[in-house]
């Protein structure tokens, strides 16, 4: 994923860009998908498509704003929301310090009403676990 984030800012492994080159490789058509949250420009590189079409497993994080775009783009998909109680959510977030306590309500008060839904979704619950949360995410993907 291509992120305007510094490589070193903690977090995911990601590409770093530059907002100016984030929005000519858009322009470009270098994304399959792209949006933008948080402050920050998000990205999956257009070669994506090229590894469906071999017939490999894509697993990308993105926005839920642009799940229909991926439906729509790189079908057939399976959506796996990653999920957890809210106060299991907003402990992670405070943890990583790049949001304020507001923020991190309106983003969970969000993602509430924004859930996904069709027979493309499954549920993965990452409140309890971690090894639990992860052989449910690989079945979720078929693995």
């Amino acid at each position: 994923r291509v992120i305007t984030r510094p490589a070193d800012a903690g977090g995911e492994d990601h590409e770093p860009e530059t907002v100016a080159g984030f929005q000519a490789r858009a322009v470009a058509g270098d994304f399959l998908l792209h949006w933008q949250a948080h402050g920050l420009c998000y990205g999956i590189p257009a070669t994506v498509a090229a590894a469906r079409r071999d017939g490999l497993t894509v697993v990308a994080n993105v926005s839920r704003a642009v799940l229909d775009d991926a439906r729509r783009r790189a079908a057939p998909v399976r959506i796996v929301v990653v999920d957890a109680p809210d106060a299991v959510l907003a402990g992670r977030l405070a943890a990583r310090g790049r949001e304020t306590p507001e923020d991190i309500r309106r983003r969970l008060a969000r993602a509430r009403a924004e859930m996904p839904a069709g027979p493309d979704v499954v549920v993965v619950d990452n409140g309890g676990a971690l090894d639990d949360a992860v052989a449910a995410f690989i079945r979720a993907i078929g693995g």
